[in-house]
């Protein structure tokens, strides 16, 4: 479950209550038939010209043009599969090519993972380690942990910097209250009632980073996402939601954390014709598939 937008925890932390997510689905897709070339029968092979059958076709030697320059281009992305060092290179990683905006790079994301919490933690100093670090953060914070009072201290614990937890743990238990938990059918330790699954998860679909220093930046981190109560009778059944969280990190003992995130709708795409799944699938689903560490 995710924070309001503009009024969410960025900045002073204005005290609002966390929003429901709003539904929207991915975008449709179109599909070309090619007809056959020549002018025989359609349904049938296209007409060859007399002398030139033991001749390969066009289409053959464009297929494996194809084929060769993907091998190339795989070769050439893992050249840099070797060990990573810290880097202060921005967006290059140190290895001296320019990030690209759809895909990982060649720098390792994380060092590992907290015992406590399982979110990611040594992130390289560089601007790809704060995108990887706001990434992962805003997944942990769009959780469904956040709704346990527990968890949500151990989260709060480890994403923020230790001058922010003790302000920012009163505001999002004042945040996540025991009416707010009601409303999503949710007991105080945020429990859903027996046969309903409570379902919060974000993925990430791109990162940005709008300003940087040497032990600063901002990253806004376009995310989707599935948030309600799966379950017979549900009043806050399950739907998804596109938002962007902007989230402020600090380098600190040698680590990315959060000073103050804040949150905003969208982009969100045009919705499309999927029929919704059960309120048994989405549950299974939740409970089947894992998630990711997430790297820039």
């Amino acid at each position: 479950m995710s924070l309001g937008g503009d009024d969410g925890y960025g900045g002073d932390y204005e005290g609002h209550e966390p929003r429901r997510a709003r539904g929207a689905a991915s975008e449709g897709h179109l599909t070309r038939t090619r007809l056959p070339e020549g002018d025989g029968d359609p349904y049938g092979p296209p007409r060859r010209a007399p002398g030139r059958a033991g001749k390969p076709s066009r289409n053959l030697i464009t297929v494996v043009g194809v084929v060769v320059l993907l091998l190339a281009a795989i070769a050439f992305v893992n050249r840099g599969g070797g060990k990573d060092g810290d880097s202060s290179n921005g967006d290059t990683g140190g290895t001296g090519t320019k990030a690209r905006p759809t895909a990982p790079t060649g720098e390792r994301p994380v060092e590992g993972k907290d015992n406590t919490t399982g979110i990611a933690s040594g992130f390289a100093k560089s601007a790809q380690g704060a995108q990887s670090a706001a990434a992962n953060y805003t997944v942990a914070l769009a959780s469904a942990d956040m709704m346990n009072p527990d968890r949500r201290h151990q989260l709060i614990s480890q994403i923020f910097t230790s001058s922010k937890v003790t302000e920012l743990q009163k505001k999002l238990d004042k945040a996540y209250s025991k009416d707010f938990l009601e409303k999503l059918g949710l007991d105080a330790n945020g429990d859903a009632a027996a046969g309903m699954t409570y379902v919060s998860r974000a993925a990430p679909i791109g990162t940005k980073t709008t300003t940087s220093t040497n032990t600063t930046a901002t990253v806004e981190v376009w995310c989707t996402g599935v948030f309600g109560t799966a379950g017979e009778g549900s009043k806050n059944p399950v739907a998804n939601d596109w938002f962007t969280m902007t989230v402020k990190l600090r380098w600190v003992d040698k680590d990315w954390k959060v000073e103050s995130y804040s949150q905003k709708d969208g982009p969100a795409p045009v919705n499309s014709d999927n029929t919704a799944s059960t309120a048994d699938e989405i549950a299974k689903a939740v409970q089947q598939y894992g998630g990711f560490t997430y790297a820039r």
